[in-house]
C-alpha cells in the first residue's frame, strides 16, 4: 500500500463521525416506511385494467370534439388544421378574454401590493423606526419616544406577518363574504398576501443597506423624508425591483386558481368546462394559462436580468 493511499485510509477513519445525520436519515426513511404501510396506497390500483380503460377515455376526450368523432379524419394534416381553427375559434369566444382577465388581475393585484409593501416596510425596518435613524450615536431619546417607535416597528411587523400568514385563498373567501362576487376579492386577496411579503423582504433590504450615505445625510441634519428620497431609494430599488417582478409570477399563477371560486379568470373557465364535462374546452384553457405562466415567467426573468445587470 503506497503512503498516499494510506493516509486517504488514515484520514478517513479520522473523519469527524454525526450520529444525529445518520439517525435523522434512519428516523426519515422510518417514516416513509410507516406512511407507505398505514396510508395503503396500492399502487397495483394505478395499472388495473378499470383505469387504464378510465386513462385512454380521458385522453380522448381532451382532443377537440370535432377528431372525436367516428367519422373525423385519421390524416395527421387534416386532423392538425382542424385542431389549429378549433383553437382559433375557442380563443376568439373566450379565451382572449379570460387570458386579458387573469393578467388584468395579476397586474393590479401586484401594483398594489408593491406600493402598501414598499410604504409598509419603512416603518417596519428595524434602522428606520428608531428615533435616530442611521445614527449610531449621539443624545439618547426620551424613553417614552424609544417606546413609541418601537411599537411602531412591532405592530408593523405583527401586521406584516398578519397579511402573509394567510393564504390567498383565505383573503379570497373572507373577502368574497364581505364584498360579494365581483373581481375585487381576488385582487385584494393577491395584494394583501403579497404586500405582506413584499413589505417584509423590502424591510430587511432597508436594514442591510450601506448606511454610510443616510447617516451622512442624518449628520447633516436631513429629515427621514429626504433620507428615503435620496439614499434609501435608490439603493433598494434594484433589489426590490427582483421581488416585485418575482411575486408577479405568483400572482399570475394564483389568479388563474382563485378564479375557480367562481371569480372571471381561467380557473373559472377551466372549472366551467369540468361541469360540463367539455375536457377538450378544459384542456384549451389549461394550455392557455400554462402558456400566460410561461409568458410571466419569461418576462420576470428578463427584467431581473437587466437589474442585476444595472
Amino acid at each position: 500500500m503506497s503512503t498516499r493511499t494510506a493516509r486517504l485510509a488514515q484520514l478517513h477513519r479520522e473523519r469527524p463521525r454525526r450520529p444525529f445525520v445518520t439517525r435523522s436519515v434512519v428516523a426519515l426513511l422510518a417514516i416513509v416506511v410507516f406512511s407507505w404501510v398505514a396510508g395503503d396506497f396500492a399502487p397495483e390500483r394505478f395499472f388495473s385494467e378499470r383505469q387504464q380503460g378510465n386513462a385512454a377515455r380521458f385522453l380522448t376526450e381532451l382532443q377537440p370534439w370535432s377528431l372525436q368523432q367516428p367519422d373525423a379524419p385519421q390524416d395527421f394534416l387534416t386532423r392538425a388544421q382542424m385542431a389549429s381553427q378549433w383553437f382559433g375559434r375557442m380563443w376568439q369566444e373566450a379565451g382572449a378574454e379570460a387570458v386579458a382577465s387573469t393578467l388584468a388581475i395579476s397586474l393590479v393585484a401586484i401594483l398594489l401590493a408593491g406600493l402598501w409593501g414598499s410604504l409598509l416596510s419603512l416603518p417596519a425596518a428595524r434602522s428606520f423606526a428608531t428615533s435616530e435613524p442611521f445614527m449610531s450615536s449621539g443624545r439618547p431619546a426620551p424613553r417614552s419616544v424609544c417606546w413609541l417607535w418601537r411599537s411602531v416597528y412591532l405592530g408593523t411587523r405583527g401586521f406584516l406577518t398578519l397579511l402573509r400568514a394567510l393564504p390567498e385563498y383565505i383573503w379570497a373567501f373572507l373577502l368574497l363574504a364581505l364584498l360579494g362576487p365581483s373581481v375585487w376579492p381576488m385582487i385584494l386577496a393577491l395584494a394583501l398576501h403579497n404586500t405582506g411579503i413584499l413589505g417584509k423582504l423590502t424591510a430587511e433590504v432597508v436594514e442591510n443597506v450601506d448606511t454610510r450615505a443616510p447617516a451622512a445625510l442624518r449628520g447633516l441634519g436631513a429629515g427621514r423624508l429626504p433620507i428615503v428620497v435620496a439614499a434609501l431609494v435608490p439603493m433598494s430599488l434594484p433589489r426590490f425591483l427582483l421581488y416585485f417582478f418575482y411575486r408577479w409570477e405568483t400572482c399570475v399563477r394564483e389568479s388563474t386558481v382563485l378564479g375557480m371560486l367562481g371569480m372571471a379568470s381561467l380557473g373559472f373557465r377551466i372549472v366551467e368546462a369540468r361541469a360540463g364535462n367539455a375536457y377538450d374546452e378544459m384542456m384549451f384553457f389549461v394550455i392557455c394559462g400554462m402558456l400566460l405562466v410561461l409568458l410571466g415567467d419569461l418576462m420576470s426573468a428578463l427584467v431581473r436580468h437587466f437589474v442585476r445587470r444595472a
